[in-house]
């Protein structure tokens, strides 16, 4: 696999999470941005970094911003 991108296997333990969350996340267009050809199942590097950068909080009350406008996300 390229440097560049991560299996949903590799990013599942980059985040301690399951690799059935992220089929519900993309099931529900609540992912990151993935690409998918010929069946295989991959995430850029540099969206995964961009999903991450739109997650960052200082506080569990702290809103987040959803292409650019802040609002509370919904699960």
């Amino acid at each position: 696999m390229a440097s560049n991108r991560l299996t949903p296997k590799q990013l599942a333990e980059r985040w301690s999470i399951t690799t059935e969350t992220l089929r519900y996340w993309r099931w529900n267009a609540k992912g990151p941005l993935y690409v998918k050809m010929n069946g295989v199942i991959v995430y850029r590097l540099e969206d995964v970094d961009q999903f991450e950068k739109e997650h960052l909080r200082r506080h569990t009350a702290d809103n987040v911003l959803v292409n650019g406008v802040e609002g509370k996300m919904e699960v």
